[in-house]
């Protein structure tokens, strides 16, 4: 009777046997092998892929050696993909045994991968049609098995020694072309070394990556960076997108990629120094970060995807931690999380990107301050939206302004509203325009009508309104487009008189942050903002300020107006140069535009701010100003009524749009 170790014994020597005649059995049978894998390859291209795949040669080199000639493969009616001359490479026989493709070297020498739209002909459409099969609506995808998966095949497909010679990388989308010749590329015991040629319609360049890869064992530290002097220019995006971008170098460090129990954890930094962006939705000008710095942790589990809070930001002198998160548990749910250590607000303003904070330069500031950003969205539960953002300040002071002085609020100055990039006529704010009305000699009908329709909350808030925040964020997840904002006066008021109209992101961060010190170190009353504002903006067809406004419409001065007159100046601010077409043939306010008026006058009741008596003996409204001329566009054009949504009114827990 055999022992246990004698059985052990055995099981080794049957197991090596049969390893032995696999391996003979691969070695005798290997070309036979080898060509009818190539057949099942080329079948499956013509079957799935309508496309061509031919190898001029394949054979053997060796063990695990292969060696190819002419490898092409071809999508039929279209532009050949790749086009590789020569090829060898080696695998690893006992992966081979468990299923998996791992591969030990690589050479390439002279060829092409192409990538071209002529039309609306793609060379790689059929490549990226998706999988038909119909998955149960109870099935979840576990993202860290899946994404372990996905890296662990792409890195064994990574040789650990490599050289590619003369292997051309062409882009072509109908004319926009970019073409990277990449002349050399070597891995050499875990060492890269390239040089690589790049040619646009717009420009050359030659680039080189050096650095350290480990594919087997999953890590890399490499370094992007320009072989002549100058910045990176970044191909192809500035024909198709507009978007102009460069950099000095870049930096990718992959640390570690591991799977502990049921999650995935991916480790590194990435780093870049002086990049330069210019896009017209992002700035005017040019927009530059000149050092910046991601230090990551990316963790996946089984119902989420998430950038941890252990991973830090940091762009100049400012740095933060972020968290994201992407979670399919029960609910689809979007988190977000930032928190800025307590930092010198001096330190932060240096560091503002240059080009995307040009109202900034210049200003000094003392103090510190830190911040926190909370902000969830559910999917299916939208309205339970969380946005709650707290700054806590240090003896934070403005002790220098830039080029946006908002102590220029306080006294006399030219405003000119700027319209599609142009400067309109200049308007003087202060007593030496006649067409100046201080807040006193506002009728207080339009006071409370304009702040019922623009800001309900002006006097309490302190800039923002987090209400109106949230129901922007949703209304604009659900239109995926910017199509709403939430604006206050604080922010219309430091739109018109210190920034453009343009929409870039830009302009709208700008206003955040002047709004902010606006409120927040009470450089301005609310009373003296509220009469700005009334003198500033646009009431009509070059029309600034309720002065002008007042003679305009109704031939009178703003403390006469009536209710009536005080309802319908309200409901045009959003659209002064469209109020005309709320009138019919004859003059008078079109069916709708009552309707509006009429909602908001009872608006205001309910809330107490009119009362019935404000409303006994009101008239129609009579437009009896040069505004009239404007009203035979009306009749020559008949046109139908503009949409209802011109009169929104705000409010802290609801909007109503007309």
């Amino acid at each position: 009777m055999r022992t246990g170790k004698q059985k052990i014994v055995l099981a080794a020597k049957i197991l090596s046997v049969v390893i032995i005649g696999l391996m003979v059995g691969f070695y005798f049978f290997r070309d036979e092998l080898l060509q009818q894998t190539l057949v099942k390859v080329s079948n499956k291209m013509e079957q799935d892929y309508n496309s061509t795949f031919s190898i001029k040669s394949a054979s053997f080199d060796g063990f695990s050696g292969v060696n190819l000639t002419d490898v092409i493969l071809a999508p039929k009616g279209a532009d050949t993909l790749f086009k590789i001359q020569k090829m060898k490479t080696s695998v690893s026989f006992w992966h081979l045994l468990i299923g998996d493709v791992q591969l030990g070297t690589l050479e390439i020498k002279n060829g092409y991968v192409q990538l071209t739209k002529k039309g609306n002909v793609k060379n790689f459409q059929a490549f990226l049609k998706k999988d038909n099969a119909v998955k149960s609506s109870n099935e979840k995808r576990d993202y860290a098995e899946f994404a372990y998966r996905i890296i662990s095949k792409l890195l064994n497909l990574v040789p650990t020694d490599m050289s590619i010679e003369n292997l051309t990388f062409k882009l072509d989308d109908n004319g926009k072309k970019a073409r990277i010749d990449i002349k050399k590329l070597i891995l050499d015991d875990k060492e890269l070394e390239t040089a690589i040629d790049v040619q646009t319609n717009t420009f050359k360049q030659r680039w080189e990556i050096k650095g350290f890869a480990d594919p087997r064992n999953k890590t890399a530290d490499i370094r992007f960076f320009n072989r002549d002097t100058g910045a990176i220019k970044v191909p192809y995006f500035d024909e198709r997108f507009n978007l102009i971008s460069s950099f000095d170098s870049i930096r990718l460090n992959i640390e570690d990629i591991d799977r502990d129990g049921d999650e995935l954890h991916i480790d590194g930094y990435a780093a870049i120094a002086n990049l330069k962006i210019n896009h017209a939705k992002i700035a005017s000008k040019d927009v530059i970060i000149k050092n910046a710095r991601f230090d990551y942790r990316f963790l996946l589990g089984s119902d989420f995807i998430s950038v941890d809070s252990t991973s830090t930001v940091e762009f100049n002198k400012i740095k933060f931690h972020p968290y994201l998160a992407y979670e399919t548990e029960e609910d689809t749910i979007y988190k977000l999380k930032i928190d800025i250590p307590n930092m010198k607000a001096q330190d932060f303003i240096s560091s503002l990107p240059d080009g995307l904070f040009t109202n900034f330069q210049g200003m000094q500031a003392s103090g510190s301050f830190d911040y926190k950003l909370d902000f969830m969205f559910n999917k299916n539960k939208p309205n339970t939206i969380i946005f709650d953002s707290k700054l806590n300040k240090e003896n934070l002071r403005i002790t220098k302004f830039g080029q946006a002085n908002l102590n220029k609020l306080n006294g006399e100055f030219v405003y000119r509203a700027i319209i599609k990039n142009v400067l309109q006529r200049p308007v003087l704010v202060g007593a030496a325009n006649p067409d100046y009305t201080p807040l006193n000699q506002i009728s207080p009908y339009l006071r409370k009508c304009v702040l019922t329709t623009e800001d309900p909350s002006f006097f309490s808030h302190r800039g923002f309104i987090t209400e109106a925040f949230k129901q922007s964020i949703i209304k604009n997840i659900k239109t995926k487009k910017f199509s709403r904002g939430g604006s206050t006066i604080s922010m219309q008021l430091i739109k018109n008189v210190f920034l453009t109209r343009e929409k870039t992101i830009s302009r709208k961060m700008e206003e955040i942050l002047l709004v902010y010190l606006l409120e927040n170190n009470r450089i301005a009353s609310k009373e003296r903002m509220l009469e700005v504002y009334f003198n500033i903006i646009e009431w009509g067809p070059n029309v600034y300020g309720i002065g002008e406004a007042s003679r305009f419409y109704f031939q009178k001065s703003p403390s006469d107006l009536t209710l009536n007159e005080c309802l319908f100046l309200a409901t045009i601010i959003p659209s002064p140069k469209k109020f005309m077409y709320q009138f019919d043939n004859q003059g008078n306010l079109k069916g709708y535009a009552n309707k509006n008026q009429r909602y908001l006058s009872n608006l205001m009741l309910k809330r107490g701010i009119l009362t019935s008596e404000d409303t006994i003996g009101q008239h129609g409204v009579y437009v009896s100003g040069n505004a009239r001329s404007y009203l035979n566009i009306v009749k020559i054009q008949d046109s139908t009524a503009i949409p209802l949504d011109s009169l929104s009114i705000k409010i802290e827990d609801e909007e109503f749009d007309f």
